[in-house]
């Protein structure tokens, strides 16, 4: 029998310093998203598990926990990623014409961890745009998510930016089987050149040639060029390179702390993302700590298709990559009934001081908190003095 006390593998309690910590990135980035105009919406933990996997692909289908409502009778699921819970807000409940700016932040449960370090219970940010299909909407969910990024405090931060409409029209009208697609996907995500020779061999030599090119078209400026030498010259490709160089150039305007390349092969999320998308990359962790994009289809399950860009991360890995301040500076009080010193405590309180009251026979047990001031009584009034 295990011990009662043991937590589900990947799942762990946050104990105090840490979650004043994630508490406040958490207020500081929904500070950042209302200063960009972001309405604060909060989406239930469950809902019918075809609305929760709209238009997401296998990969969030294996990370989404399902049950079955004791009430209905319907397979529920517990949210595995906020954005199809958002796209229904704005689709439905909001059903505004013009744009609409929206943020979140609540946790969400993965059935399996991304990593062997991850947990299995992110605690999700994120903000979204709707309704305007401009690269303008795709330039301000950029400055937002780097500008949370800047608050937070994380540094050495990589912008690398791709296009999922290159590797789509690259591939359009070769009529491929569904598996051999998706092992072409997987080849480029790993940047397997000789697997994507072979699965390649049924298509015409401008097709093999552009999806061999792929996966070696990364790194700085110099990666556009050879993009539009090396990769077919059709329109829809040609735009996608165009609004990346946009992107580039207005990230290091806005940004010139952050170093910005390419990765024109990267598909974390094919099935989700339908035109210029990044990942921000930090010093310090091995992953990307924050995902980003256009994704114009996610609405269209609930008969509402909107253009849409938006970006999350997950505030706890935010958290660990941040160092957290200090125990808080407090003040030590007695614990007593004396009504001068129950109004002192409440005076300082409402000046926004931290006063701790040590009960009788215990002395101060908080390490979030510094205790570097006493109150005290001297001539008859309370009064604060240093330790």
């Amino acid at each position: 029998m295990s011990s009662a006390w043991l937590l589900p593998e990947h799942i762990a309690d946050v104990l105090p310093s840490q979650a004043r910590h994630i508490e406040e990135l958490r207020r500081g980035l929904l500070d950042v998203a209302r200063g960009y105009g972001c309405e604060l919406v909060m989406p239930p933990l469950l809902e019918h598990i075809e609305s929760l996997l709209s238009g997401t692909g296998q990969a969030l289908d294996l990370k989404t926990f399902k049950l079955v409502d004791q009430l209905s009778g319907r397979t529920l699921g517990v949210r595995a990623d906020s954005t199809p819970q958002v796209a229904r807000i704005d689709a439905h409940l909001l059903n505004r014409v013009g744009v609409t700016r929206l943020c979140y932040c609540g946790p969400v449960l993965h059935a399996r961890p991304s990593g062997l370090q991850s947990t299995r219970e992110p605690l999700q940010f994120g903000a979204e745009i709707y309704g305007h299909a401009g690269v303008e909407a795709d330039l301000e969910v950029q400055d937002l998510a780097l500008d949370c990024l800047a608050r937070a405090g994380v540094g050495g931060a990589v912008l690398d930016l791709a296009d999922a409409r290159i590797v789509r029209d690259v591939l359009a009208g070769s009529l491929l089987a569904a598996d051999r697609l998706r092992a072409i996907y997987d080849a480029l995500a790993a940047k397997d050149t000789p697997a994507l020779r072979e699965l390649a061999r049924p298509l015409d030599r401008e097709l093999r040639e552009a999806l061999c090119a792929l996966p070696s078209l990364y790194g700085g400026d110099e990666v556009l060029e050879l993009a539009r030498r090396r990769l077919p010259s059709r329109p829809l490709i040609a735009a996608a390179l165009d609004d990346l160089q946009r992107l580039a150039g207005h990230a290091r305007r806005t940004h010139p702390e952050v170093r910005v390349g390419f990765d024109l092969a990267d598909l974390g999320g094919y099935a989700y993302y339908s035109g210029a998308r990044f990942a921000v990359y930090a010093t310090g962790s091995s992953d990307a700590v924050m995902r980003g994009g256009r994704y114009d289809e996610v609405g269209a399950v609930f008969g509402r298709t909107r253009p849409a860009v938006g970006f999350s991360l997950d505030l706890k890995e935010i958290a660990e990559l941040v160092s957290a301040p200090g125990p808080r500076p407090a003040i030590r009080a007695p614990w007593a009934e004396d009504e001068g010193l129950r109004h002192a405590v409440r005076r300082l309180r409402e000046q926004g001081e931290i006063v701790v009251c040590v009960m009788p026979g215990h002395g101060h047990e908080g390490d979030e908190f510094d205790c570097d001031r006493e109150l005290v009584a001297q001539d008859g009034r309370w009064t604060v003095r240093g330790l």
